[in-house]
C-alpha cells in the first residue's frame, strides 16, 4: 500500500507522488516511513531524502527542515 509523499521548499513544490517508503535524515538518525507509520513531527538534518516506489528511486538533497507524518 503506497503512501502519499509531498516535499516542499520555502518557495515551491519539489515533489508530489506515491511511494512505498520514504527515507529521511532525521536529527537522531535515518528514518524510514512506511504505510501505517505513527503520526510524527521531527526535525531534519543535512542529508538526502530517498523516495522509493517499486524499482524507482528519486533522491533529494535537504539542508534541514521538518518532516510531518499524518495518519
Amino acid at each position: 500500500m503506497p503512501i502519499r509523499c509531498v516535499i516542499v521548499s520555502q518557495d515551491r513544490l519539489v515533489y508530489e507522488g506515491e511511494a512505498d517508503i520514504v527515507i529521511v535524515p532525521g536529527s537522531l538518525g535515518e528514518m524510514g516511513i512506511l504505510a501505517g507509520h505513527a503520526p510524527l513531527l521531527s526535525t531534519l538534518d543535512l542529508g538526502v531524502i530517498r523516495v522509493k516506489s517499486g524499482d524507482q528511486e528519486e533522491v533529494f538533497t535537504v539542508t534541514g527542515g521538518f518532516i510531518e507524518v499524518q495518519p
